[in-house]
């Protein structure tokens, strides 16, 4: 069986490092879906509008391997546990398939013309078909494969168990500069950082980017997207539990408190393909 690209995905992910671990609903982070010209036909799309969520079917351009492994080990869990391979969502898959739930937020339609002076100028009227979604966990440049619409009726499962993952479901980080919580117009004043790209900068460093082996408090990461690269690093501070709730050194039931430490952001010398 041959699999056709019908599109790629367009966004700020220039760089694996940083990709959100699953499509999640609350994720601010675009993502524009072109089409292919074969597939940039707007029958193809009439209807699509009605649905407020979309499945989208895509193929790991990065980071997938030739062979495959029965276990493998889900970051989340350290990365010193294995897990069966069909138990988890790993790239490391016999075929390097993802699947993601988005939501949809727009149809667009972009026309893209070219002025005397050679300049490329756009319209929303006719041309090129677009679908910009929100909260697809793939790269800038994904291949995807097919797309279809989300059933709340059919694929929406209330008393659904999410097995080890329960464990890590609500974990998130808190991210500080000078050691005060940060925010997008902190990020815009101090380093120029425009609103939607910090935004989604938080977003994604709140959802804890770093292998999970990797614990060293004086490691500095560096994370690229949208044009703009972060360097930082992450501690932790590992508390107890009481039984009544209260924090001790001595009791049962440790859970970590971290927090990202933003040291820097800077421009980097490439176009992000960012939706707007």
């Amino acid at each position: 069986m041959e699999l056709k690209v019908i599109a790629y995905a367009r966004n700020g992910h220039t760089d694996k490092f940083g990709i959100p671990r699953q499509s999640r609903e609350e994720s601010p982070i675009l993502t524009q879906i072109v089409f292919e010209p074969e597939y940039n036909v707007a029958e193809a799309l009439r209807g699509i509008e009605g649905f407020s969520h979309l499945w989208l079917l895509w193929g790991f351009s990065k980071g997938g391997s030739a062979s495959w492994s029965p276990t493998v080990r889900p970051p989340r869990l350290g990365g010193n546990r294995r897990m069966g391979v069909f138990a988890t969502r790993s790239p490391f898959r016999p075929n390097p398939i993802g699947l993601s739930s988005v939501r949809l937020i727009e149809v667009r339609r972009t026309d893209v013309r070219c002025t005397k002076d050679g300049q490329r100028s756009e319209s929303t009227k006719e041309g090129r078909l677009e679908l910009i979604v929100s909260g697809a966990d793939v790269l800038d440049g994904t291949p995807i494969y097919d797309i279809k619409p989300y059933l709340s009726f059919s694929d929406s499962h209330e008393e659904a168990r999410n097995g080890f993952a329960e464990e890590t479901k609500d974990y998130e980080l808190e991210v500080l500069r000078n050691d005060v919580r940060c925010t997008k117009e902190a990020l815009a004043e101090e380093w120029g950082v425009p609103a939607d790209v910090a935004e989604d900068i938080l977003y994604i460093l709140r959802q804890d980017p770093r292998p999970g082996y990797q614990t060293d408090p004086e490691r500095e990461y560096k994370l690229d997207y949208g044009g703009w690269r972060v360097a930082f690093n992450v501690r932790r501070e590992d508390v107890r539990c009481t039984k009544d709730g209260a924090e001790s050194t001595k009791d049962e039931g440790r859970f970590p408190k971290s927090q990202v430490y933003i040291r820097s952001i800077y421009k980097v010398g490439y176009d992000t393909m960012k939706p707007r």
